[in-house]
């Protein structure tokens, strides 16, 4: 591919803006952090810097340049993603030809799309008339129901099987998909919700009964090869932009409130599709924002569920908010019941998750006894023990004294019992575990790291003909140099892409961009670097003439060998 043109438009975008559209970040100094999405991150571990146009995982390892980045996060590969940005960039990339990717799962993807059209077809012919009638009584008009796909699977017994089998699908992948029971159609007499993966591709569905049957409330696609439900989110791949605009996303339980809360406007929402929240549905909301607003259902089950998943987000450092659905309903029958403007109130008063934990801790309290009352009090102070605001806690403690009645003094005693004020330590970055480099392998990494960062570097090495450790090294200094001589300047971002497809060079790099290596140099300490490198070499030769000495029997070839290992010795090589 045209360098030149690779290299105009990763000029033209600015990574920060590039990422931050896809995750959260925190400008802290020059850099910014966000919870790293290429490994189970828990603190924001990865760094992104707008002057060098790089991102570096101080935990898992990954970095690259915007290229990298996009590749890797959209699942893209360097055609589609030169393209996407180039379009961005206002470059001309008529001549980059895109590399279709090998997708062995396309042929399923296909099936779920026709189904889909299928279904949708059937709600607005003559024999989806009762079903289209069902939807208006619930308020759901067809401008909604298209936004979200909504379709009628029929009657019959076979029709989709069959029509999917005219498409030259087979029986037996149908059945392994989830679309078919041999000969017979899973799905029958239903209301449609197509199901998305995080990427936008239907992999399943929701059907719901809307008269009367003998099955149940809803039937849910089975986990097949495509669709795994603990990794998805209902409507992550059309919330993504209204999250990243509103800087927060509200998580809901079930599809039928995101589409409720989007006929009223509210677009940034996800659903669980039940009321357990999976690592990796974990992984997917911290991609979308650091302030998360949960809203489950107002029943028991729908409680605990915040309150579980409210604890987990929480302890991970998320700004969370709870939205409680009074008179046990979900938000579907809450709107249609109460309106657009009563929900808006919730929302706008939702309680940060400390507080409504603090409220949780109420219930079945017998307050007129003085151990339910004294334990009551000693769980808030553990709450309040746990949040990271000194204003927040006096406010506490102040409001326990009025309303029992307790003196405050005597409060923050057991207060500070509870919580032994500690100076406030910075906050970690989690740093990967990584094997141990000896010193030979960290002085090549720092010259290597330094050669990126400075040209004269480059120069020297050069001139020094250094002999590396091991082959990759001593490739990835060669890749530098070649670098530099065809380009008049070294710059770390442009280098990831001119090496991006030498994977083991590249693995290389990364190792050294997310170490913590010196960035500014003197020559004093460069030449010391040197001498460590060239230690290295002299001693690699004494072992490889010890060795051959060994092997000699004839003693004047001994002698020879053993004044050259003299020579090392004395440094007169």
């Amino acid at each position: 591919m045209n360098q030149d043109l690779v290299a105009e438009i990763r000029s033209k975008i600015d990574i920060v803006d590039v990422i931050s559209e896809r995750i959260p970040l925190i400008a802290k100094g020059k850099n910014y952090f966000g919870v790293c999405p290429f490994h189970e991150d828990t603190h924001p571990s990865m760094s992104v810097s707008r002057d060098k146009q790089i991102y570096r995982c101080f935990s898992c390892g990954e970095s690259g340049n915007v290229f990298n980045f996009v590749m890797k996060y959209d699942h893209k590969n360097f055609s589609e993603v030169i393209k996407e940005l180039g379009e961005r960039a206002g470059v001309d990339t008529k001549t980059v030809r895109i590399h279709q990717k090998d997708e062995k799962y396309n042929n399923l993807y296909e099936a779920y799309q026709l189904s889909q059209k299928y279904y949708q077809n059937n709600l607005y012919s003559k024999l989806g008339r009762e079903a289209r009638k069902y939807l208006e009584t619930r308020k759901l008009e067809e401008e909604t129901l298209k936004e979200f796909g909504v379709g009628l699977s029929l009657e019959s017994d076979n029709d989709l099987t069959m029509l999917l089998k005219n498409k030259k699908y087979d029986v037996a992948t149908l059945n392994q998909i989830g679309l078919s029971n041999d000969m017979h159609d899973v799905y029958k007499n239903r209301i449609m919700f197509p199901l998305y993966d995080p990427y936008g591709r239907i992999v399943g569905f929701s059907g719901r009964v809307y008269k009367d049957s003998n099955g149940g409330k809803y039937v849910n696609t089975k986990e097949t090869v495509i669709f795994k439900k603990g990794n998805c989110l209902y409507h992550y791949h059309e919330a993504k932009d209204y999250c990243k605009s509103l800087k927060s996303v509200i998580l809901v339980e079930g599809f039928m409130d995101v589409i409720r809360l989007s006929t009223i406007g509210i677009k940034n929402t996800v659903a669980l599709m039940g009321t357990a929240l999976t690592k990796e549905q974990t992984t997917l909301l911290t991609r979308l924002s650091n302030h998360i607003i949960i809203c489950l259902d107002g029943d028991g089950p729908g409680k605990n569920a915040a309150k579980k998943i409210g604890e987990n987000l929480f302890n991970m450092g998320i700004e969370v908010k709870i939205i409680t659905i009074p008179n046990e309903e979900d938000p579907d029958s809450f709107i249609l019941k109460n309106g657009k403007e009563k929900f808006l109130s919730l929302l706008e008063y939702a309680e940060n998750y400390s507080d409504y934990k603090i409220h949780l801790l109420k219930e079945n309290v017998n307050f007129q006894s003085e151990e339910e009352l004294a334990s009551y009090i000693h769980s808030v102070l553990l709450e309040a023990s746990k949040i990271d605001d000194e204003i927040r806690q006096e406010i506490i403690l102040k409001k326990l004294a009025k309303n029992y009645d307790i003196g405050y003094n005597t409060l923050e005693k057991r207060f500070k019992e509870l919580n032994p004020k500690k100076k406030k330590q910075p906050e970690k970055i989690e740093v990967a575990k990584k094997s141990r480099k000896d010193k030979y392998q960290q002085a090549v990494e720092q010259i290597i790291y330094f050669m990126l960062n400075h040209d004269w570097v480059v120069d020297q090495v050069e001139k020094e003909k250094l002999v590396c450790p091991t082959n990759e090294e001593r490739l990835l200094i060669s890749e530098i140099i070649y670098f530099y001589k065809k380009n008049g300047y070294i710059d770390i971002a442009d280098f990831f892409t001119f090496i991006q497809d030498k994977n083991d060079l590249l693995k290389l790099l990364n190792s050294i961009v997310s170490s913590n290596y010196q960035e500014n140099v003197e020559k004093k300490n460069l030449f010391s670097y040197f001498h460590v490198v060239k230690d290295y070499s002299i001693n690699q030769q004494k072992v490889r003439l010890q060795e051959l000495m060994k092997e000699e029997k004839d003693p004047l070839e001994q002698a020879k060998i053993a004044d050259q290992i003299r020579k090392l010795k004395l440094g007169d090589n």
